[in-house]
Parts: structure tokens; sequence; C-alpha cells
């Protein structure tokens, strides 16, 4: 039997993927969750075979959980569910060593198979989401990405200094750096252009 946890934020799309796959005589849904805090909580205590996560969830997203389960060498496998072909994402969830790259809103039999032939080894990416991926690299810095996400928090140039341990010209430096690299006219169109993409 194929132990499965859903983490998906949308309650009634978690029932019904729960329900169509506890339908597979082989698989059963041994937990549900709905923010990524939970996902972890979960598979920690669960141990199941599989999680399905959704990409964008509350508190963390499928991306950070799966980012932390490798870090943690877990052997749960990861599926991320998206409706998002977005560039940074795909190369985030490789980064991250995930079994599976899906359609959210794909036939639950492909879902059904797809983890069947993730327990048997391989790895499963929807081409839809591969090729929506596809042809934009991520332009900004590990260091621009820490900036932008900071100055989305709504911190100062001299917040984001002090915290980063650096001199306020540097951080209006990087801030101007992502401005220009993203072909935006200022900081809130800079990181909407990286959220777009996937890249922060």
């Amino acid at each position: 039997m194929i132990r499965i946890i859903i983490s998906e934020d949308q309650r009634m799309l978690r029932g019904a993927l729960g329900t169509l796959l506890n339908f597979e005589e082989d698989m059963e849904v041994i937990g549900q969750a709905e923010n990524g805090k939970q996902a972890l909580e979960q598979i920690s205590e669960l141990k199941p075979d599989v999680c399905l996560l959704d990409i964008e969830m509350p508190i963390k997203s499928g991306l950070e959980v799966a980012e932390e389960l490798r870090a943690l060498n877990s052997s749960c496998k990861v599926v991320i569910l998206t409706t998002f072909a977005r560039p940074g994402y795909f190369e985030r969830a490789l980064n991250a060593n995930v079994h599976g790259y899906l359609l959210k809103d794909g036939p639950s039999e492909e879902l059904a198979e797809a983890i069947r032939n993730i327990m048997n080894g391989k790895r499963e990416f929807a081409s839809e989401l591969i090729f929506g991926s596809i042809g934009k690299d991520n332009p900004l810095s590990k260091r621009e990405r820490e900036v932008l996400i900071l100055v989305e928090e709504g911190k100062s140039v001299k917040e984001i200094a002090a915290a980063l341990f650096l001199s306020t010209g540097t951080i209006r430096n990087y801030i101007s750096e992502a401005i220009s690299k993203l072909g935006a006219k200022n900081r809130m169109e800079a990181i909407a252009e990286a959220k777009q993409n996937g890249w922060l």
C-alpha cells in the first residue's frame, strides 16, 4: 500500500484529491495538511511514502517544504502540484530533488499512475510545465533575492543593511541592480516581476 499525504490550502480540492486517491486499491491517504508547516509535521510523524505538495501555500510553500525535506534527507518522495509554469519554480523544484512536478488539474488516473511510477524509481514531470519553464534564467544573485524579499516585507534600506551586516550604500546598489536586471521602473515592479517568474 502506498501511503500518501496531501498538502493543499484549498479544502475542497484537498478533499477531492484524497477521495479519488483512496479509490485506488494500492493507495491510502493517511494525512491532509492545509499549509507547509502542517505538512512537515505530518511527514515527520506519519512517515508517508509520498507527499503531494501544492506549490503555493500559507506559512511554507511546497517548494520550501521540498527543500527542507531534502536537507533532512527524508525518504518521503515529493511530488509538487501546480498550475504555474514559472521558470524559477521549476528550477527550485529540480534543485530540491523532487520526484514529480505535475499539473494540479490533471486527471486523477494520471496522478495515480505517476505516483506508481515514482514508487518504482522514476521521475514524473508534466511536459506542459517543463516547456513553460524553459528560456528564462533567473538573472538575480542570491544576495539580490535576499534584499528584494526584505524590501517586500516592508523593511527600510537601513533595516536591511543592519539585518545583512552591509552598508546602506551596498543595499541601494543591490536594489538598483535588481531593478535594472528585471527591466523594472521601481522596487515594487521588480518584486512583481521576480514573483511572476517564481524567482522570489
